[in-house]
C-alpha cells in the first residue's frame, strides 16, 4: 500500500475524496474543519493512504516531536481495513518526525481490533456515543417513525406557536447564538470557545455551502439556536443552545426537526445528533450528558456506540508517556492560558 501527502489538486477537491472513503466521510475530516484548526496553531496534513483520504492536524511538542490527531478518522469501515493502514501510516508518520497518532475511527463498539497495535485513550469528540437519525425515507415517514415523545413535542410546539427560522450568519446572529450557548454552558457546567471562534467556524461552513444557523422563537423571543453541518450524505447537529428557563414545550424538538428537514433537503441520509452517554450509561441520572441523552433519544431510541479513541504508538515510549502523563499536563496548561480546548 502506498502512502503520501496529497497533491495541491487533491487538497483543492479534498471533500470529494473524503466522502468516497469507506465510511462515506465525516465533517471533521473535511477541509473546512482541518483548515480552521490553523487558528489554534495546528497544521493540517492531507494524506493519501491507498484509496483512503486521511485528514490530520499536527502540532510540535518540545522534546517529543510531532503529534498527529486524526479527528473522527481514519475513514475506515472494517477492522481489517484499519489493520491494513495502521502500520503504513505509522511508518510514514515516523519519517515526518511524529511520535504518536491519535485516531477515532467510527467502528462500532465490539469490533475486534485486538490484533492491531493501539493504545486506548480518552476520546476527544463528544460523539463516541451518539444518536443517528435515518433519513433514507421521505420526510413524512421520518416524522411518523420518530418515537412518540419526539413527535408529540414537535406537534405541541407547532400548536403553541413556536416559530423556526433559518437565519444568515452575521455579527448579530452569531452574538445571539453565542449568548444562548454561554447561558447553556454556564448552566450545564461546561466550557466553550471564544465568540470569535464560533463566528469564524459558522462563516467558513456557510461559505462552503455546508452549514446553516437556525433560531427558534416563542412569542417573538429567541429561545433556542442550532448550527448544523452537512458533508456528502451525512449531516451533524454541531451546536445547540437554549434559554435555561423553559418557556415553550417542544421548542428544541421543533428546532431539531427543522434541522432534519434542512439536512434531508441537502441530501443527507443520516443525521448525527452528536453526543450522548454510552448506551450502558443512559439510565444514569448523574451522567453529565443525561439530559442531552434523553432529548436526543426522543428522535431515535437506539444509541450508536463507537470503539472510541486510540494512539498509534509511532515511538512506543514517547507515546505511552504522552498518553499517560504529558498530554494531560499540556491540555491543562493550554486551557489555563487560552480558556479553551487544546484540540
Amino acid at each position: 500500500m502506498t502512502i503520501r501527502f496529497a497533491t495541491d489538486d487533491e487538497i483543492n477537491r479534498w471533500d470529494d475524496l473524503v466522502v468516497h472513503n469507506s465510511d462515506r466521510g465525516n465533517m471533521l475530516q473535511g477541509s473546512v474543519f482541518l483548515n480552521l484548526k490553523r487558528l489554534a496553531n495546528w497544521r493540517p496534513r492531507f494524506i493519501i493512504c491507498g484509496e483512503l483520504a486521511i485528514g490530520a492536524i499536527e502540532k510540535y511538542i518540545p522534546l517529543f516531536g510531532k503529534v498527529w490527531y486524526i479527528p473522527k478518522g481514519p475513514g475506515v469501515a472494517t477492522a481489517s481495513e484499519l489493520a491494513s493502514i495502521v502500520p503504513v501510516l505509522r511508518d510514514f508518520a515516523r519519517q515526518q518526525g511524529v511520535f504518536t497518532i491519535k485516531i477515532e475511527p467510527e467502528l462500532l463498539r465490539g469490533t475486534d481490533i485486538s490484533a492491531i497495535e493501539l493504545l486506548p485513550t480518552r476520546p476527544i469528540q463528544y460523539n463516541a456515543s451518539t444518536v443517528i437519525v435515518d433519513l433514507h425515507s421521505d420526510i413524512d415517514t421520518i416524522l411518523k417513525d420518530l418515537p412518540q415523545k419526539g413527535r408529540h413535542a414537535i406537534r405541541r410546539a407547532d400548536r403553541d406557536g413556536v416559530v423556526i427560522k433559518r437565519v444568515p450568519v452575521n455579527d448579530e446572529t452569531c452574538q445571539a447564538m453565542y449568548d444562548l450557548f454561554k447561558e447553556t454552558a454556564d448552566g450545564a457546567g461546561f466550557t466553550i470557545r471564544s465568540s470569535q471562534y464560533y463566528r469564524e467556524f459558522y462563516q467558513r461552513y456557510i461559505d462552503a455551502n455546508q452549514g446553516q444557523l437556525f433560531f427558534a422563537y416563542y412569542q417573538d423571543q429567541l429561545v433556542a439556536g442550532a448550527f448544523a453541518v452537512i458533508l456528502g450524505t451525512k449531516s451533524t447537529y454541531k451546536d445547540g443552545a437554549s434559554v435555561r428557563k423553559r418557556t415553550a414545550y417542544g421548542a428544541s424538538h421543533r428546532l431539531q426537526w427543522e434541522v432534519i428537514k434542512w439536512a434531508k433537503e441537502h441530501g443527507s441520509l443520516e443525521h448525527d445528533l452528536c453526543g450522548t452517554p454510552a448506551s450502558d450509561e443512559m439510565s444514569n441520572p448523574n451522567h453529565p450528558r443525561y439530559g442531552l441523552g434523553r432529548f436526543k433519544t426522543s428522535f431515535n431510541k437506539h444509541i450508536t456506540d463507537y470503539i472510541g479513541a486510540f494512539e498509534i504508538p509511532v515511538s512506543p515510549i514517547k507515546s505511552r508517556l504522552w498518553s499517560k502523563y504529558i498530554e494531560r499536563l499540556v491540555r491543562r496548561l493550554y486551557f489555563a492560558r487560552h480558556h479553551e480546548s487544546y484540540y
